[in-house]
């Protein structure tokens, strides 16, 4: 299968060095297909498209739309997110069944920060702000935006709109290994990383059954991986269900049960680190590679020809979602729609460049679920409903009009 050989191939030298040469703009608002070719996705490992001598300069004619231009609205978004991201921190500290004011929580925080002393009487209010709300805030930005990140690489993976790691097996998988912790205290040994370490084992596990099984003697088809991942998602899904249904602990089952519907209950100091360092390490990795994305989302012959081993790089590409997904599976449950709808939402905003959606994204991501989070303990309180639930009331719909946006592109041709 051909993809993009007229834009990308033939424009410019081949290999490794045209990657040197991006410059997405000509195509920044391309719809982004089930299977983007070079015509639909970003021109990143290729030349730019020529055009007239006489015709305005880009930022005029986006002007001219109404639109800001790709180079100047990614700046502005991410600021933009960056500055709603703590607000919404704030937001989640204050709001609660405990309400506390919006300027009370600020002085809380800032005396937390400074090593400041707390005057008596607001020592409970210093113990909800500090122990039991930032903790879980922060948590929630730093899974919202490894969820979306994951997502992005895993479309570009696959080169397939509607992947995530739900679909891959890979959130199944960690499940699997975190039930078997939380239920049967299987490597209790490692204390406070079981939990960690057997979602990430089990994801990997996971994800090298799938590799193993959708990969043929001609290479890695990316259906054939998709179809194969979602089979094995309903078995790994079966498997902890097993688990749940033989556990020696009924209590511990019902609990079991309400976190792998996604849930930041009971989350400390302690669960942050781990979980912080893989999805920054992992993001960091995504954006050194996001050239190899681009080129990766344009099908498997044009990467070569730029340069890139797909083998290669989709294996990596495995091993970095499996590990991001583990350790965030661990510390939240499967929480879906995360993964599958941020990636399209800043698509949307800043088109298809992998450059510039991994940037975007797991900003986004970050905002949701913190709001997600808040919403999920203080609709139902003083109960708390599960992560999956509030994310797939808001996703379905959201995603559903992002469909509509985009006409019938989306889903293929």
């Amino acid at each position: 299968m051909r993809h993009g050989s007229d834009s990308s191939g033939s424009s410019g030298p081949s290999g490794s060095g045209v990657l040197d040469h991006a410059d997405p703009r000509s195509r920044e608002n391309a719809p982004l297909t089930s299977a983007p070719s070079g015509a639909e996705h970003p021109t990143a490992l290729g030349s730019p498209e020529r055009e007239p001598a006489d015709a305005p300069p880009r930022s005029a004619r986006a002007k001219q739309r109404g639109q800001c231009p790709g180079r100047l609205r990614l700046p502005l978004l991410c600021l933009l997110l960056g500055i709603g991201l703590l607000g919404s921190v704030v937001c989640g500290v204050a709001l609660g069944p405990t309400g506390i004011p919006f300027g009370k929580t600020v002085a809380l925080l800032h005396e937390a920060l400074r090593g400041g002393v707390v005057p008596a009487e607001d020592a409970g209010l210093y113990y909800i702000v500090w122990d039991v709300r930032l903790p879980r805030v922060l948590l929630a930005a730093v899974v919202g935006a490894g969820l979306s990140a994951v997502g992005v690489a895993t479309q570009a993976m696959v080169r397939n709109a509607l992947a995530d790691p739900f679909v891959l097996g890979i959130s199944s998988g960690a499940s699997v290994g975190a039930s078997a912790v939380a239920l049967y205290g299987i490597l209790g040994a490692l204390g406070l990383y079981a939990l960690s370490t057997a979602a990430f084992l089990g994801a990997l596990c996971a994800t090298a059954l799938v590799y193993a099984i959708a990969r043929t003697s001609n290479g890695l088809a990316p259906l054939r991986l998709v179809l194969t991942g979602t089979a094995m998602s309903y078995g790994f899904s079966a498997v902890t269900t097993l688990l749940i249904f033989q556990a020696p602990n009924g209590n511990a089952a019902k609990s079991t049960m309400f976190w792998l519907l996604g849930s930041l209950g009971g989350v400390t100091w302690s669960s942050l680190p781990v979980a912080t360092v893989v999805v920054a390490c992992g993001l960091c990795y995504l954006l050194l590679s996001a050239r190899k994305l681009n080129a990766l989302a344009m099908g498997d012959e044009t990467a070569t020809t730029l340069g890139v081993n797909p083998a290669r790089f989709r294996r990596e590409l495995f091993v970095v979602a499996a590990a991001v997904t583990g350790v965030l599976v661990a510390v939240s449950g499967a929480v879906g729609f995360v993964g599958l709808m941020l990636p399209h939402l800043a698509r949307l905003l800043v088109g298809a460049d992998h450059r510039r959606v991994l940037l975007l994204a797991p900003l986004a991501g970050a905002v949701f679920l913190v709001w997600t989070d808040l919403l999920a303990r203080t609709v139902a309180a003083p109960e708390q409903l599960p992560l999956g639930v509030i994310t797939a009331a808001i996703g379905v719909p959201c995603f559903l009009l992002l469909m509509h946006r985009r006409g019938n592109t989306l889903g293929g041709h």
